[in-house]
């Protein structure tokens, strides 16, 4: 991408939070989060991003500082040897010491909030990490472009299954099958996941019963992993025929995740799971018809959950022993931001908001299944990200 182009995408989004600062009466943020540091630098470099209300920003780098040097889109990008260094760069800059500072609290340790308030004993300190979800939950066109780019690539991955899933095969051979045909077209492997022990790694292919297996992840489906040391996504079961295989991944390129799910099956699936499944699209089909600017997350939740009880699914919908109560999560530069379509939400949806809507139903000894799209948020509705087709897919 050209160098100004991406200059100007950063400068926007600093100053979007610049503004947001100053009717806060904050007088600067200090970042270190990667992914925030990536969204309001440009690159992903280890250090501490200082974002005053008014001026320009300073990337104190720890390391490495030649990389962030070349790749960040900021004019004052300079090398931190300690972190004491950090009161003297910035008044180096003319800038004084801050009066109210904000940080991102919901995932800064305690140990470098301590040191931070350290170096300012004076000083305030505030959250502000709402202030970042709420503006990184709305995507500017350069992002939708890459969104989109990543949605293409994820129906091309998803398009490999066939070739990967063959009776008798454990689940950890075709997902590593499969992964290797997302590297090949260009994913960059992490998947981030903001908040503490959120372990995550590029997503599950399950088959049969282990798509039923509850663990510690906070979605509608997990798997057991290998052993309870990493107890998500693919195991040591075999796929037999007539049972769903179950396939949950997101694409992360270019730092922006999109997300998908299918069910594909050697054979035929019973007709209950035929059935939720089903259920499954029309519900994904009502809420995208009910997506305007200005629903709430909370009434497309509603609705999603009031279609699975007229189906006598309820039961089943979204898990089973621990059901997650929510239908949607926002996807971007991390697999879970705004907006979230969840049990009462308030939060209203806008224009360039990016979510996947996963609808699923899961059965105890059978399996899981389901749908699971990204789309964006137009003026008059929804735009897909994802594009392979959404029914299940018989293989042979």
């Amino acid at each position: 991408m050209p160098e100004e182009l991406l200059q100007g995408e950063v400068y926007r989004r600093v100053q979007g939070l610049q503004r947001r600062l100053q009717a806060e009466g904050i007088t600067a943020a200090l970042l270190t989060q990667s992914a925030d540091i990536l969204y309001y630098s440009g690159t992903c470099q280890s250090g501490h991003l200082y974002i005053p209300a008014e001026g320009e920003p300073v990337f104190m780098v720890r390391r490495d500082y030649e990389q962030a040097r070349l790749t960040a889109a900021l004019k004052n990008v300079v090398p931190l040897r300690r972190f004491g260094e950090i009161p003297g760069i910035l008044s180096g800059f003319g800038l004084p010491v801050p009066e109210v500072l904000g940080c991102e609290c919901d995932v800064l340790p305690v140990s470098i909030y301590l040191r931070y308030q350290k170096l300012f004993p004076g000083t305030r300190f505030v959250d502000v990490s709402g202030f970042i979800r709420q503006q990184r939950a709305v995507k500017s066109p350069y992002e939708i472009e890459i969104l989109a780019e990543s949605g293409r690539r994820l129906d091309q991955m998803l398009a490999t299954v066939p070739r990967v899933a063959e009776v008798g095969r454990t689940e950890v051979e075709m997902a590593g099958l499969l992964e290797g045909e997302a590297r090949r077209l260009g994913h960059q492997g992490l998947v981030r996941f903001r908040g503490m022990n959120y372990d995550f790694f590029m997503g599950h292919l399950l088959t049969g019963p282990s798509g039923a297996a509850p663990s510690s992840f906070d979605g509608p489906v997990s798997g057991l992993g290998l052993d309870p040391s990493f107890a998500f996504g693919a195991g040591w079961r075999r796929l037999k025929a007539d049972e769903p295989l179950y396939v949950d991944y997101g694409f992360a390129y270019r730092g922006y995740i999109t997300d998908a799910t299918r069910v594909f099956v050697i054979g035929e699936l019973s007709g209950r799971l035929a059935r939720a499944h089903a259920v499954a699209l029309e519900i994904q089909a009502a809420v995208l018809e009910a997506v305007r600017p200005g629903v709430t997350g909370g009434a497309l939740y509603e609705l999603a959950v009031a279609m699975a009880r007229k189906a006598d699914l309820a039961d089943n919908f979204q898990g089973w022993r621990q059901p997650v109560r929510f239908i949607g999560h926002g996807v971007g530069l991390e697999l879970n931001e705004l907006p979230v379509l969840a049990a009462g939400v308030e939060e209203t949806l806008a224009p360039g908001m990016v979510f996947a809507l996963e609808p699923k139903f899961v059965f105890p000894g059978e399996g899981a299944v389901g749908i699971e799209n990204t789309v964006v948020v137009t003026a008059n509705g929804v735009e897909r990200l994802t594009n392979f087709p959404d029914g299940i897919y018989q293989l042979r």
